[in-house]
């Protein structure tokens, strides 16, 4: 399978390429290591729009295409996965809005997060509710002309810094999934704090938080699309998001390759690079391969988006297979430095912890899998070359 590059898509990928290594690449491992929010960074990213891509012009956005956007995001995971995360998230956020809300939501708040004016944010996650979002807890309770929402949301990326959070609580107590809905939320809402900041492990310069919400007051003209909704706007907003995923693991996969062949023809021992050796060639071979499968299958999901047909199938497909890989080739560039790689001071030893994130949060491989296996048993006209 080709893909060939728009002329819009190449100048798309070369733009924001430049971007990163020159705005993001210098300061990476001290923003890493000091876990600090690039905040400036991220508004110089809304200045070029990178933080509402796929918006149509008419509300603010690039209007740029899916794939487009895959591969900006490819680029900066390459220079700083932490902040691909944010990019990630932030468009993620645009897409309730624009797919669900109505023309005053829109106006409100979707051309100021696509401009890069508000920073969003997606608040699904609760302590006893992960891979089921149909457990969750949070209330929202219609009081008239408002809702009253109280419980707490954990792991929201940005949520610090958010000034709209997507939030999906439960408005009917009895109805599973069916009883969601989706609200927008502003971050001066009384009743609205900022809880714990979590200290992670890797993508340390994203910042992560719980979301506490005690008797915060919605207007009713916040709620987004309408009543039981709230399941259906989360699991297309993540059908996006897992694209956004699989390219920044494409991202951190090509690092992972770019610094081992560096390394490789580097570093001598026995008298010659160990690019002679054939364990490292090999190794170098598979994440190469790899790394040209998962760009496919994340571009082939895009496409799919582009082109308005379902693709909640290819996006697990690309979310699993890339952020696997991503895992791989960072222990494989991590070996191939040897004891070198293991220290602070090299590329592959941020790339290590940065990539095993990425076959978890929105939707962990376990996860990928069942909505995988369970959109090609219902469906029986698949076949390999559909």
């Amino acid at each position: 399978m080709s893909f060939q590059l728009t002329e819009e898509q190449e100048m798309v990928r070369l733009m924001t390429r430049d971007f990163a290594r020159k705005e993001l690449e210098p300061e990476a491992a001290r923003r890493d290591k000091e876990a600090i929010f690039p905040l400036e960074v991220v508004k110089k990213m809304g200045q070029l729009g990178l933080l509402g891509m796929m918006v149509p012009v008419e509300y603010g956005g690039a209007g740029a295409s899916a794939v487009s956007y895959c591969l900006a995001l490819q680029e900066i995971a390459y220079s700083c996965a932490s902040t691909a995360v944010t990019m990630s998230v932030a468009n993620l956020s645009t897409e309730p809005l624009l797919k669900f809300g109505n023309e005053d939501q829109k106006m409100k708040y979707l051309c100021k997060l696509a401009q890069g004016e508000l920073l969003g944010c997606f608040a699904l996650t609760e302590p006893a509710a992960g891979s089921d979002p149909g457990s969750l807890s949070i209330r929202a309770e219609d009081k008239g002309n408002y809702y009253l929402i109280n419980g707490t949301k954990v792991f929201i990326t940005h949520g610090q810094y958010a000034d709209i959070i997507n939030l999906i609580a439960r408005t009917g107590p009895d109805k599973g999934s069916k009883g969601l809905s989706a609200f927008i939320v502003e971050k001066d809402t009384p009743g609205f704090s900022i809880g714990t900041r979590e200290d992670k492990m890797g993508l340390r310069a994203s910042n992560t938080v719980e979301l506490i919400f005690d008797d915060c007051r919605i207007p009713k003209e916040n709620l987004l699309g309408k009543e039981g909704l709230g399941f259906k706007i989360a699991m297309t907003a993540l059908d996006s998001g897992r694209i956004g995923i699989a390219s920044q693991a494409v991202g951190i996969t090509r690092a992972c390759l770019d610094e081992s062949i560096k390394y490789a023809r580097e570093r001598k021992q026995f008298g010659k690079t160990i690019s002679s050796f054939q364990a490292i060639q090999w190794m170098i071979a598979d994440m190469a391969t790899g790394l040209e499968a998962a760009s496919l299958l994340t571009l082939s999901a895009a496409r799919k988006k582009d082109r308005k047909m379902p693709f909640t199938k290819e996006a697990s497909m690309a979310k699993l297979f890339a952020s696997e890989l991503a895992n791989k080739s960072a222990y494989l560039a991590l070996q191939i430095h040897g004891g070198y790689g293991y220290l602070k001071d090299f590329k592959v030893e941020r790339l290590y912890r940065d990539a095993r994130a990425a076959s978890i949060y929105e939707g962990t491989s376990e996860i990928q899998r069942l909505v995988i296996a369970r959109n090609l048993l219902k469906d029986q006209s698949y076949g390999l070359y559909d």
